[in-house]
């Protein structure tokens, strides 16, 4: 296991018209095809994760784990403007021999499926047996079945949705605006943006977990404080360990993205859109997530054929689907019959 860089040496042309004259694509394989290659698991990964699903999502991809290598060949490509490998703002620019910093285009969840779309015939890959993701990666997977939904036999489209919330884009404005208060974003150099990106994640934080979370793991003890309390220097510690992994350029690109995530954009109402995916697909929302609310994913099983909905109970929001791994087992397997 290791990652693979595919340079693709043609032109790609954004959504919003801007052209990349080419593309490196991140990605990580586990596992073998097998002979009739019907092994095939698809794993599209959220906002500020890599293409390394062992690391972000350990109860569940790995020896012994319901995505277990030994059984299927695993597949996770890193997004298009991330930080991880695939073309973004920190790669170099073959028309200006420079970095692209705070010039790389405005791109979209469609153009982040171009990529993956590239890499999938360039692995010579005709069928998907089974394709998952959440929040951001499910924003993805749901664009990749509307494009190619002859590909994909079984989906699990997790916390997420068609069109990207007015409340899910206030959050993501409010991170930009702590990177835009920084007054080194915009400089060319891969630190800029550092002590505005610490604030940024810190926000956007308040929206991956919620009340119940921060009561069950930062309560203080001591009730004689008067400041500096448990969750101050949680915060602090979350913001300062994503500076340490993570560029605010890709940040600012990304969140972007996430915010024009919209299905029906240039296409049509979204029951016509969805009317189009052929696979069996499992919609999964948890209870308490707040960011992307039940609601979201409701509407996407009631527009979806061959469509069902399931929630999980956590305690932990949206970001529940990276720790309810148990639960999210147990549903798989009722939903693959393995």
């Amino acid at each position: 296991m290791r990652e693979k860089i595919y340079t693709y040496h043609h032109p790609i042309t954004l959504e919003c018209g801007e052209t990349l004259p080419q593309v490196d694509i991140a990605y990580h394989t586990f596992g073998e095809l097998n002979e009739d290659k019907s092994n095939v698991v698809w794993i599209c990964h959220a906002f500020s994760a890599n293409s390394n699903p062992i690391e972000w999502w350990p109860g569940m991809v790995g020896d012994g784990l319901f995505f277990d290598p030994k059984k299927y060949f695993i597949v996770c490509v890193n997004m298009l403007g991330s930080c991880y490998g695939t073309t973004g703002p920190l790669s170099i620019n073959p028309e200006t021999g420079k970095k692209y910093y705070h010039t790389f285009p405005i791109v979209t969840v469609r153009d982040m499926v171009q990529t993956l779309i590239i890499l999938r015939k360039k692995l010579e890959i005709e069928k998907i047996f089974f394709a998952c993701g959440f929040s951001m990666g499910g924003q993805q997977l749901l664009e990749f079945v509307i494009q190619e939904p002859d590909v994909f036999e079984n989906i699990l489209l997790g916390a997420t949705n068609i069109q990207h919330s007015p409340w899910g884009i206030a959050y993501n404005e409010s991170q930009r605006l702590a990177l835009y208060a920084d007054q080194t974003f915009g400089e060319e150099k891969d630190d800029a943006g550092a002590a505005g990106l610490k604030a940024a994640r810190s926000i956007g934080l308040l929206s991956y977990r919620n009340y119940m979370a921060y009561n069950k793991t930062q309560k203080d003890n001591d009730n004689s404080k008067l400041e500096n309390f448990k969750v101050c220097s949680y915060q602090r510690y979350q913001g300062e360990k994503l500076v340490k992994r993570f560029n605010a350029y890709s940040y600012d690109i990304l969140s972007k993205a996430m915010d024009n995530h919209n299905i029906t954009r240039g296409r049509g109402d979204a029951k016509e859109v969805l009317s189009a995916v052929k696979c069996n697909t499992l919609v999964l929302g948890i209870t308490s997530d707040y960011l992307y609310p039940l609601e979201e994913q409701q509407l996407l099983a009631s527009l979806i054929p061959h469509s069902l909905f399931v929630e999980i109970n956590s305690d932990f929001g949206h970001d529940g689907f990276l720790i309810e791994n148990e639960q999210i087992s147990k549903i798989l397997s009722a939903f693959l019959k393995v």
